[in-house]
């Protein structure tokens, strides 16, 4: 009787090697089987990986919200900024283009008549030139210049005005013609405006001094070396810019008053930042989760839905922005006082889209009123608006307060849910093997129990045939 033979077949588990598992010798599609029940086991941590995205993206949006609201704060705080309320003297020319004025220190307040008689100007030479044939050295303005063969009239001027120690500009009329002004004007300069040497020769009757500007303030005769002029009214530079023939120019110098224009532009700047920032917040706190969320991109989105603390965030900056301010005057004790609202209802008083999101917006007109009427009173309450607007807003976003926290809290669940994760694919890597090993060793005893049939039936066979034999 011959040995019984043994069949592996179509199973592989040798020592070391990845264990395959065909599931020939039973007919069943083991490898079906075997990710039939490692998709079960998996579903934990495919739940685990979508509560790790949704806390990390709530982190992310919780980031975004925290350094927004931290910008505005440094915008508020402008407001509490003494300077810019501080009182300032503004000047207004009647005809700037003759007569400019700016202030330059405290001046007294007032109008005052400016007649121009004469403008100030530069001592002038002129001169006719002739390029070098052989390279020389020429003399203007008392500085020495070494000139090449055919250096051009346009290349002399270059090297005069690049010098920064001469006395005299040099300006190009002609191909052969060059002006030396000096660089000052004023009397008593035609000395310095000198040239020498090589091809240069001055014209006959070309030279003319120089000469101080001419003037009146409300009668007085003065006179500057200059046509900027800062004695002749304290406290205010006048830049003298042509005669003055049709009449006096007026020159108006105010009373000192905060700056309209620089606390426009501030309290523009804030709101742009404050509206960027309440939109943002009012995205996420609008945005639904889905009712069956299939992807991490659908359960990661409304993680911020109907959040309580930005809920209540956004109405105490509403609370801030409208509610009048303990100790402070009716009629100037809030940002609506100034002409900062959420701007006016449309149709027949019904709230704009804008207005009911707390969107704001400035009414320029009333904002000057206001500073013009009560300058210090728009002080005061900006002042305490600031502060108060602020502790708001600090209560939760600033450093170690409320959002920090809930963003360093989903940031460490998120760092164990990874750990569990990464413990979990170790596991179910583990459990894979020992499935894949069982089934190899199922198919292996199938194989041989399916070997030692056939040959029972084969010594069954022989011995019938000896028998009829």
């Amino acid at each position: 009787m011959s040995s019984t033979p043994v069949s592996t077949g179509s199973v592989s588990a040798a020592t070391g090697s990845p264990v395959s598992v065909t599931g020939l010798a039973s007919g069943l599609d083991t490898k079906s089987i075997i990710n039939a029940l490692l998709e079960v086991e998996r579903e934990p941590i495919t739940h685990l990986t979508f509560q790790q995205e949704k806390a990390a993206d709530q982190a992310t949006a919780l980031q975004s919200i925290q350094t927004s609201l931290l910008q505005l704060t440094y915008s508020v705080s402008e407001f509490k900024l003494p300077t810019l309320f501080e009182g300032v003297q503004s000047v207004t020319s009647s005809e700037p283009a003759r007569v400019a004025a700016v202030v330059t220190s405290g001046a007294g307040v007032g109008g005052y008549e400016v007649e121009v008689t004469q403008l100030a100007n530069s001592a002038q030479r002129t001169y006719t030139y002739t390029p070098p044939s052989v390279e020389e050295t020429v003399t203007v303005g008392g500085r020495e210049y070494t000139l090449k063969a055919g250096t051009s009239a346009a290349e002399l001027a270059g090297k005069v005005n690049a010098d920064g120690q001469s006395t005299v500009y040099a300006a190009v009329t002609g191909k052969e013609t060059i002006v030396l002004s000096s660089r000052t004007t004023g009397t008593g300069a035609l000395e310095t405006v000198t040239a020498s040497g090589g091809g240069l020769a001055e014209t006959v009757g070309s030279a003319s001094e120089g000469r101080d500007a001419e003037y009146k303030v409300d009668g007085v005769a003065g006179t500057s070396s200059t046509n900027v002029v800062t004695s002749a009214i304290a406290g205010v530079s006048l830049t003298l810019g042509s005669l003055t023939p049709a009449g006096p120019v007026t020159i108006a110098v105010q009373a000192p008053a905060p700056n309209v224009k620089a606390i426009e532009t501030q309290v523009e700047s804030f709101i742009k930042l404050y509206n960027t920032t309440v939109e943002a917040i009012q995205k996420q706190l609008s945005e639904r989760p889905p009712e069956k969320p299939t992807a991490v991109g659908e359960l990661t989105a409304g993680t911020l839905f109907g959040d309580s603390d930005l809920t209540n965030l956004l109405s105490q900056m509403r609370e801030a922005m409208y509610e009048p301010i303990a100790g402070l005057a009716a009629g100037m004790s809030s940002p609506a006082d100034i002409g900062i609202s959420t701007g006016a209802a449309s149709g027949a008083g019904t709230p704009t889209a804008s207005s009911l999101a707390g969107v704001l917006k400035l009414e320029p007109a009333a904002l000057a009123s206001a500073i013009a009427a009560n300058p210090e009173g728009v002080t005061s309450m900006m002042q305490k608006w600031s502060t108060n607007l602020n502790q708001a807003i600090n209560d939760l976003a600033a450093p170690g307060a409320t959002l920090e926290s809930r963003i360093n809290g989903d940031g460490e669940q998120v760092r164990e849910m990874k750990e569990r994760i990464a413990t979990m694919n170790e596991m179910l890597a583990l459990r894979q093997k020992t499935l894949e090993q069982t089934y190899a060793q199922l198919e292996a005893v199938i194989s041989r129990n399916s070997a030692t049939s056939s040959w029972l039936t084969e010594q069954a066979s022989q011995l019938a045939a000896n028998a009829k034999g």
